[in-house]
């Protein structure tokens, strides 16, 4: 077990341990969790001493659980699999039909891992994966914890990963954090964000505070405007129901976005100690100016997809006309924001964020627009414009740091010429098999909740969208649908930079 004031020991198995999975029959534990797992296993940051337990309301046995993950991890592994190493893994998995709210089920999960801890030798440490839906976070912890499962006693460790989305507003994320700090300290608490498992994620902080040459200009003096995209090509296809309550606000921007500028523009931490990295991104997004309810409208585009066109010209629904939405939905699938931060090194430098569905091309980044230098020095040449160097941090689909800047064109003429020069994860350290999730199911194994939110950030960033939202609930929408699916988004997110004199980076 990590003790306090230390970093986790890295590039070692994790600590032995069971995972229990609450929704283990749903995409998430196919889709993402078993892939993770088995690239965790591939290199050899498994401990031997290990197993998954999968709880879920379906009707299986172990085997028909082995079996059917068995067949699912051949669609969705991110690389070939191993048939001995996937029997080393299978042979680790167990099932236990249950009921997230039934206090008999919990009582038979506490007697399996009882059982398990002995057989596997797992030492009574226990990770908790809350993959379901929401309203059921709260309601599990109440069960965990009645069925005295998350007590930490004799060495052992108990620990719970939450998804998002962590409450739907302010109020509602108090009142949640209230629920369960009643039964987990927070240190036990670690509510997940998949993004911040990416490399190009983990490697900002790197990139910003293990070069000399960067973090001195990281700075209002030297950055114009700072832009962070999240481009989907995807509709809600299955997930109409959920985004109906959701929206691209709650679903995206209060937290994949936040904790994007949180790790852009926060200050050096002390160390890189989980709570040193968590008190600087928590300062950071308590620093965010609150909207005033008349700059939610000058500041802020919401949009919404209707009937479009794919690239080979096959016909994409409208939104509206998505399973499980209701034909005449407010709920906004595109959302573009300029916001300002409060403090002495970002003051005045605007940072443009943007995400939707629908769009053209499936792309994540943040751009790092530096202010251009002065022109003259280049009087009486035939150049006529300087334009600004551009750092484009890449973290999907491929992963990689680009940075332009300008260079003479060859000859008696004095010309000039932008160039790019390109990193890629893949071409450089070779491509890896990965989800997302590998770091951060390791790192829970090590006790390290560095990339991790905290109360307090998740607070701070629901208070900077929650006059947004209060706007956009007193004002509904009048031109749903505003945008065409396959289209770059409303007119109105252009339009946003213009005002500004400036534009978004074409990918």
């Amino acid at each position: 077990m990590a003790t306090k004031g230390t970093r986790p020991r890295r590039g070692q198995p994790g600590d032995r341990c069971i995972l229990v999975i609450f929704g283990a029959s749903g995409d998430l534990t196919k889709r993402k969790l078993m892939p993770a797992l088995y690239n965790l296993a591939q290199g050899h940051l498994l401990p031997k001493e290990f197993a998954v337990v999968g709880l879920s309301t379906s009707k299986m046995t172990n085997e028909e659980f082995r079996t059917k993950l068995s067949t699912e991890i051949k669609e969705f592994a991110t690389d070939n699999v191993d048939p001995e190493l996937w029997k080393w893994l299978a042979e680790r998995l167990y099932y236990l039909p249950g009921n997230f709210s039934d206090p008999e089920s919990f009582t038979r999960l506490r007697s399996l891992l009882a059982e398990l801890d002995k057989t596997r030798k797992t030492s009574g440490n226990h990770l908790f994966y809350l993959a379901t839906p929401p309203d059921f976070f709260a309601e599990i912890t109440k069960q965990l914890g009645a069925a005295g499962m998350v007590t930490e006693e004799g060495g052992a460790w108990k620990r719970v990963i939450i998804e998002k989305p962590f409450g739907h507003d302010l109020e509602s994320a108090k009142e949640l954090t209230r629920q369960i700090t009643k039964v987990l300290s927070e240190p036990q608490i670690y509510r997940i964000d998949h993004y911040l498992g990416k490399e190009t994620v983990q490697n900002l902080m790197v990139f910003r505070f293990g070069n000399g040459i960067f973090e001195p200009i990281w700075n209002r003096r030297y950055v114009d405007h700072v832009q962070i995209t999240v481009a989907e090509t995807v509709g809600v296809e299955t997930r109409g129901g959920y985004y109906e309550t959701s929206g691209a606000l709650r679903d995206m921007v209060s937290n994949h976005l936040l904790q994007l500028v949180a790790l852009t523009a926060m200050e050096p931490p002390i160390s890189f100690e989980a709570d040193a990295v968590r008190d600087e991104k928590a300062k950071l997004l308590r620093a965010l100016q609150p909207m005033e309810p008349e700059e939610v409208l000058t500041r802020s585009v919401r949009g919404q997809y209707g009937e479009g066109q794919g690239k080979d010209g096959e016909r994409l629904p409208a939104y509206r006309e998505e399973p499980k939405v209701d034909p005449n939905s407010a709920t906004e699938t595109y959302v573009a924001l300029k916001l300002y931060i409060d403090n002495w090194r970002w003051a005045g430098v605007p940072f443009y964020l943007r995400t939707g569905k629908r769009l053209p091309v499936r792309d994540t980044e943040i751009v790092i627009q530096f202010k251009q230098p002065p022109q003259v020095l280049f009087r009486g040449t035939g150049v006529e414009s300087l334009p600004p160097n551009v750092l484009c941090l890449q973290l999907q689909p491929e992963e990689g740091i680009s940075l332009s800047f300008l260079a003479k064109v060859p000859g008696p003429v004095v010309r000039t010429g932008e160039v790019d020069m390109d990193f890629s994860y893949a071409e450089h350290f070779g491509s890896t098999s990965s989800t997302g999730y590998e770091t951060l199911l390791y790192d829970c194994m090590c006790g390290d909740a560095t990339l991790f939110q905290r109360a307090d950030s998740v607070e701070a960033s629901w208070a900077a969208v929650g006059p947004i939202l209060d706007v956009w609930k007193a004002l509904p929408p009048r031109d749903f649908p505003n945008y065409a699916a396959g289209s770059c988004g409303p007119a109105e997110a252009d339009e946003l930079l213009q005002r500004d004199g400036r534009a978004w980076r074409k990918g």
